[in-house]
């Protein structure tokens, strides 16, 4: 098959996988430039890098952008729904990066496939939901010496890692590329909100206009679910447990309730909250006859299956990514994408171009982490605001937008307190 170390499905797809990457890469003008300017330096020559990441042509252009720039790269899936196997396949092939993936692969592999990603003896770790990180910690403390520094792409693995950090337990420094302004700004709110509706749209082939659509959190994903779904012509209520939050929902001219009141009313509810059973056993008791559930969390917690099988006679799958779950008192619920994240798992993920950002993040903050990572504690770090700047200022560069600049006069200004009405 290959004489790169592996594990893919169709070896044979990599022609069909190469020319997707093309197509993406043709959206990531951000990347593009990175990956021309650091091909010169090397910055990460040598470095040893391994990502546990959604294995999609995005990635794949993160994988090149990194190569180029002198990475000893692999990388395994952060979601067993998520690979697309084309795109695998050209990853080895094209590029000669051991990738130890497979769409559908069962949890035992899952696990096996970050083994091997652990494996490679990593000194910089690419996480998007920390299962990477954790296995480490857990099961391979004696490797945390040589860990520079870590990148956590996702709000759920963020979480994981500020617990980690509360507890003691994180043993060396990751950037929350997550947080920075030019990810949560765009990634999880256009990104999250056109991907999300992509998945549930392809999955069901339900008309959104009219029906009454619900949101599960109002975060920056959340906000991108609604504000698309609304755009749909749905009548969208949004639900929380954060006063803010809902407070902003409301101004924003959605409706807020408690979930156990949508849930009565909803043709669709969708999870981005990043927590467990948000919709739990109270919800899935009173919802809606063909009520489709869908998350676009990072891991399938967000909605209470074993609730859901518990209160089935049987189910049925009339459709690819829909499980429709008869209940004993004749309602039908639908679940998608076997409760994981409806974007990826249903869909392609997020558009390439939102992507740019998120991953010129990543190839900054690694970059930074290769120059600075043994001055950084073991902690959860914000991405340094003059990278996310310079984020900003590519990107806009790439869409021809100029902006104007202070003058002199107006910085002496913003720099002092003397002068006032």
């Amino acid at each position: 098959m290959t004489d790169i170390a592996c594990d893919i499905a169709h070896p044979e797809r990599a022609e069909a996988g190469w020319q997707r990457i093309e197509w993406a890469w043709a959206e990531m003008p951000v990347l593009r430039a990175l990956h021309d300017e650091l091909a010169d330096t090397k910055p990460l020559a040598g470095l040893r890098i391994s990502g546990c990441l959604h294995i999609t042509t995005e990635t794949a252009n993160l994988a090149r952008a990194l190569q180029a720039a002198g990475a000893d790269l692999v990388l395994c899936a952060s979601n067993p729904l998520s690979t697309q196997d084309d795109v695998a396949a050209a990853l080895v092939k094209k590029l000669r990066i051991p990738v130890f993936a497979r769409h559908g692969e069962d949890t035992e592999t899952y696990y096996r496939h970050i083994e091997a990603a652990i494996a490679h003896g990593p000194q910089i770790t690419l996480d998007d939901g920390a299962d990477l990180i954790s296995t480490l910690h857990r099961k391979h403390p004696d490797r945390l010496p040589q860990l520079l520094g870590g990148t956590e792409e996702t709000t759920t693995g963020v979480i994981r890692l500020r617990a980690m950090a509360a507890d003691g337990a994180l043993g060396y420094p990751v950037i929350a590329v997550n947080d920075a302004m030019t990810k949560h700004l765009f990634d999880n709110r256009y990104g999250t909100g056109q991907s999300a509706l992509d998945g549930v749209i392809r999955a069901t082939n339900i008309l959104l206009a009219g029906r009454t659509f619900t949101v599960v959190g109002y975060g920056w994903c959340g906000r991108g679910i609604a504000m698309r779904a609304r755009g749909h012509g749905a009548h969208v209520i949004v639900t929380e447990v954060a006063p803010l939050r809902a407070l902003e929902a409301s101004m924003d001219g959605y409706r807020v309730m408690p979930l156990e009141a949508a849930a009565r009313e909803s043709d669709f509810i969708v999870t981005a909250t990043g927590d467990k059973h948000v919709v739990d056993a109270r919800h899935l008791a009173v919802a809606k006859d063909g009520c489709v559930l869908a998350n676009a969390g990072h891991f399938n917690v967000e909605i209470n299956i074993p609730a859901l099988e518990a209160l089935a006679e049987r189910k049925t799958r009339p459709r690819p990514n829909v499980e429709e779950y008869h209940l004993r008192d004749g309602r039908r619920l639908r679940l998608l994408a076997e409760g994981r994240l409806v974007n990826l798992a249903a869909a392609e993920g997020h558009p390439s171009a939102v992507m740019d950002m998120s991953f010129a993040n990543q190839m900054l903050a690694v970059r930074h982490l290769a120059a600075h990572g043994r001055e950084l504690p073991p902690a959860v770090h914000a991405m340094p605001p003059e990278l996310d700047d310079e984020v900003a200022r590519r990107k806009l560069a790439a869409m021809s937008v100029r902006i104007d600049e202070l003058t002199p006069e107006q910085q002496r200004y913003l720099a002092s307190w003397q002068e006032g009405t």
